[in-house]
């Protein structure tokens, strides 16, 4: 059977009758073009879509590819080997179709089997048709990949640098891809999850830890060198005895999906550390893989899931959907772009250019059945094969765009909500994009949760000294009712953070008030300027221990105001104990020890005592449901003793009134009631707890506040103080309720009603 490529003569380029000339060389793909062995090829089955390895009825073994090509003339099915020390390709026709899919059952093909498809078509970028089959492109639903992206010219579907370059991606380019790009990998998953028992940690009772899998593991001394950095290395008893330790419930993983590096990073010698550049929605990225790439990472994978899921666990990914690392036109041809450029992006009236709703050169169309049904299918993997408990999508607007606006009742919020798998699941929106009214805090349906960044301005602002009142903290800290008390949302709605992966870190925003990005080679352009930081007196590292001192100060109030507030916490890996990116806010491309988590710190006495504060907080919050309630304050009087279930104080001890809100303020009182919350609990009993009276004070010196009296309290003991590590770490003293106690400068009091 001869090659496919041996088959075809290549059409001209529509746009400028150019096309680059093709290789002659016999060898092609780094592979020998012939003698080709004959391959079997029976119908086989258009579903499930990728490649599943399957033993039939007759006991022939083998493998079943379906691949979803709705505007394709052809498909090729390109098998790799390596045989007498060389990589040998052989192209397989797959000739049937069924409802756009093209598939084929190919016997003896067994897992381990590298694969990729070349599909055939038009070359007319001017209506969005883009078919190359020089190029070789990665399966959309390949559960493994092996190999590393690079970006030589070969890869793009055009000609990169054509001199004319307002017209290069019209330019059609013939040189073969296959040496340069991964490949996908035959898995056979046969894992048992019988023994598997998921966390299933309500919503309200979650605190969610932001980690990087490398990152987090990268310099742990207590995980074994070749562990680190990898998927084992989280699983490992040590970086879980942390996970563990500090109290949280889920780790989110920064992106696991395959992903691909920007050209121009690896032009700077640079990777995508983060990876948000998706290139395969199904395979766990190979790079953080210690057990090899041929499949093996999905069983590490499946082995780290199970281990925090027995630690009491559970494992968000963070999942990008919106885009691909395909980029604009200008873009390399991995996938996608490849398969059917039309039917997977969204296009411009001037179909050569795409829409661009996520600033990475282009956008998903999720209206599409197909691409909606990638997505799905993809989520679902994940939850059913993989064991994940939840998912936060990044630039979740982007997904919620009908044609081009947000719509709420979009058709992929609506599939996701009516499907019986991902609507069990946690699912957190990252509610904007960069579209024109992409800001979507407040507006997603019931069943999700947001990333609540007004939470983070508020909180940032109040301790840095810039709230013109406190109006928006109130909200703010009480679960933001003003943005989610609607359609039977509750407080978990929100989840509250002060930082996340991209922006400074927590030691940072109390070091820096400018970005300094200089080490990511732009410039120091990129990165966000709006910081909302403070440095304290003094930009970055410094020796003066009266600026060192509040700074910790500062982190002490951060997190208490984090962890005491009414939603979903959520931390940063290392923000607990002072890690530090040296002022950089957009550390995407630095995989060294920029992003590295520095367990050293933790040896640091100062350190030290912020980790034992944060694990301390979160205790405290596992205890008291009043901290971590299930629905929303209501201010009114509850039937216990009559006293309503919040209320807020000034520094005269009185209730804050109308006129208190709109006046500037540097002190609040927040008293939370634990007398007859609503709900019951497992038992069916209802809820009960104690009462707590939080005081921030955020002014730069000491305040006196008058402690309400009965009936709100008789006698209040001093739970935390942040005003030093000393105070922070177990303060017990008992104040008389009507009586007035000194807040010290910039420090947060919490105090247990205890009579």
């Amino acid at each position: 059977m001869s090659s496919a490529a041996e088959q075809e003569a290549v059409p001209e380029g529509r746009a400028t009758g150019e096309k680059l000339p093709a290789q002659s060389s016999p060898v092609l793909n780094g592979a020998q073009r012939a003698p080709s062995p004959a391959v079997s090829v029976w119908p086989g089955a258009p579903t499930p879509l990728g490649a599943r390895f399957r033993v039939g009825p007759d006991g022939a073994a083998g493998t079943n590819f379906a691949l979803w090509a709705g505007g394709a003339e052809a498909v090729d099915l390109c098998l790799f080997d390596e045989r007498d020390g060389e990589v040998h390709e052989t192209r397989v026709p797959l000739t049937e179709l069924t409802h756009e899919i093209w598939h084929g059952f190919v016997p003896g093909v067994l897992p381990g089997r590298r694969y990729g498809y070349r599909v055939h078509g038009r070359w007319d970028p001017w209506t969005g048709a883009r078919w190359n089959p020089a190029k070789l492109l990665l399966d959309p639903y390949a559960r493994a990949v092996d190999g590393d992206f690079s970006l030589p010219p070969e890869v793009y579907g055009h000609v990169r640098d054509w001199p004319q370059q307002q017209v290069a991606d019209t330019v059609r380019d013939d040189r073969d891809s296959a040496p340069y790009v991964p490949k996908g990998v035959v898995v056979h998953d046969d894992d048992d999850w019988s023994d598997d028992h998921r966390p299933k940690t309500p919503w309200a009772d979650s605190v969610i830890y932001e980690l990087h899998v490398r990152g987090f593991t990268r310099l742990h001394p207590g995980i074994p060198e070749e562990l680190r950095g990898t998927y084992a290395g989280l699983a490992h008893p040590a970086a879980i005895e942390h996970l563990v330790g500090l109290g949280v419930t889920a780790v989110e993983l920064l992106p696991v999906h395959q992903f691909a590096h920007e050209d121009h990073l690896l032009r700077r010698g640079m990777k995508n550390y983060w990876g948000y550049n998706s290139i395969g929605y199904f395979a766990p990225h190979a790079g953080y893989a210690s057990s090899g790439t041929t499949g093996q990472q999905v069983g590490e994978f499946k082995r780290m899931v199970r281990a925090l899921h027995a630690a009491g666990i559970e494992v968000i990914l963070d999942v990008v959907y919106n885009h691909t690392a395909e980029a604009g036109e200008l873009g390399p041809m991995l996938s996608l772009r490849g398969i059917d450029n039309r039917g997977y992006y969204r296009l411009q009236s001037d179909a050569r250019r795409y829409a661009d709703y996520t600033g990475c050169g282009n956008t998903l169309h999720v209206v599409q059945p197909h691409v909606l049904r990638l997505i799905t299918d993809s989520l679902r993997y994940w939850v059913t094969e993989m064991g994940v408990d939840g998912f936060r999508f990044d630039l979740a607007a982007a997904l919620a765009r009908s044609m081009h606006d947000v719509d709420m009742l979009s058709p992929f919020l609506a599939v996701i909500a009516q499907d019986p798998v991902l609507r069990r699941v946690k699912l957190i929106a990252e509610p904007w994009d960069v579209g024109s009214g992409g800001y979507q805090v407040g507006a997603f349906p019931p069943l999700w949760t947001e990333w609540n960044d007004r939470y983070r301005n508020a909180v940032r602002d109040f301790w840095r000294g810039a709230l013109p009142d406190v109006r928006d903290l109130g909200y703010r800290l009480s679960g933001s009712s003003d943005l989610y008390a609607w359609g039977g949302r509750r407080p978990y709605a929100s989840v509250n953070f002060v930082t996340a992966h991209d922006g400074f870190t927590l030691r940072d925003l109390v070091s820096y008030e400018r970005k300094h990005n200089e080490a990511n080679g732009e410039g120091n352009r990129d990165g966000t300027n709006d910081n909302r930081a403070w440095n304290c007196g003094a930009e970055g590292e410094t020796d003066e221990e009266r600026v060192r001192g509040l700074r910790r100060r500062q982190l002490r109030n951060l997190l208490t105001t984090l962890l005491l507030s009414t939603g979903v916490p959520m931390l940063v890996a290392g923000d607990e104990f002072g890690r530090t990116q040296r002022g950089n806010n957009n550390a995407y491309c630095q995989d060294n020890e920029i992003s590295w988590v520095d367990w050293s710190l933790l040896d640091e006495p100062g350190w030290r005592a912020l980790y034992d504060l944060t694990s301390r907080l979160i205790a405290l919050r596992h205890r008291h449901p009043v901290l971590r309630r299930r629905a929303f304050f209501s201010g009114r009087a509850h039937s216990v003793d009559g006293l309503r279930d919040l209320a807020w104080f000034t520094p005269r001890g009185t209730e804050m009134t109308e006129r208190d809100w709109y006046a500037p303020a540097a002190t609040l009182g927040m008293y939370l009631s634990g007398r007859d919350i609503p709900g019951r609990d497992a038992r069916g009993a209802p809820v009960v707890d104690d009462s707590f009276l939080a005081v921030l004070h955020a002014g730069d010196r000491p305040v006196s506040f008058v402690l309400p009296g009965p009936p709100w309290a008789s006698r209040y003991e001093l739970v935390v103080d942040t005003s030093t590590e000393e105070q922070a770490r177990a303060p017990g003293v008992i104040h008389r309720a009507g009586g007035t106690v000194t807040v010290p400068a910039r420090a947060v009091l919490l105090l247990r009603v205890v009579g």
